[in-house]
């Protein structure tokens, strides 16, 4: 028998005291490591990471993470040894993953791109044999709920036709913090694991997913 732990975080924002990260075989991070995305908060980020016992770490940017768009050769060298992803795939303890930091336009905040073509352009190139997707912003209609009157859903439509496309098994993302939870539809499993809630503190459990013998199942 074939068992592998996911454990997902997103949107810890430098917070990395007072909360327990679950044990797993790949740790993953889908994006909003820091507060303002300074290089000495993205180091910080980096050193937390490494210190978590789990074999293998899949890591993204998130649009509080600005180093990583305005000194990305120096952000990256601070994840040396941890598989960060921008538009880019790489195999993992036998899993094909693919990670994405954008997210459609909002503020004046890093990987930002305005909805319709440009975003889908880059959608366009998450790989058909993807089986887990990480992204920062959420698909419309998973995750993507804001707290406001009405509960409106600002997720990616584009995103969420690409999703349809690839099927991955397991879609991570954060964001929105009012959105955190798992939920699943055509074979996907939606996974928002913001940590943060809306008034930034850690008190928003990791998710953990098993995967046995090609099977993924939700454990929290």
């Amino acid at each position: 028998m074939s068992t592998l732990r996911m454990v997902v975080i997103s949107d810890t924002h430098g917070r990395h005291d007072g909360w327990r990260v679950p044990d797993g075989d790949v740790l993953v991070h889908a994006g909003d490591l820091t507060s303002h995305g300074t290089l000495a908060q993205v180091r910080a980020a980096a050193d937390f990471l490494r210190a978590l016992p789990h074999s293998h770490k899949v890591v993204i940017a998130g649009n509080h993470d600005f180093a990583f768009e305005s000194a990305n050769d120096e952000a990256r060298a601070a994840f040396r040894g941890l598989t960060y992803l921008q538009d880019e795939s790489a195999l993992v303890a036998g899993v094909r993953f693919y990670g994405s930091p954008w997210q459609p336009e909002f503020y004046d905040w890093a990987f930002n791109l305005a909805r319709g073509p440009a975003l889908a352009e880059k959608w366009a190139a998450i790989p058909d044999d993807t089986e887990v997707l990480v992204t920062h912003g959420p698909p419309l209609g998973h995750g993507d709920a804001v707290a406001r009157p009405g509960g409106e859903r600002v997720g990616c439509a584009d995103l969420l036709a690409r999703i349809g496309e690839v099927r991955p098994a397991v879609h991570c993302f954060g964001h929105i913090h009012e959105g955190a939870g798992i939920t699943q539809a055509d074979g996907t499993f939606f996974v928002n694991a913001s940590i943060c809630d809306l008034r930034y503190r850690t008190c928003l459990p990791p998710r953990v997913l098993d995967r046995v013998d090609g099977r993924w199942s939700v454990v929290v």
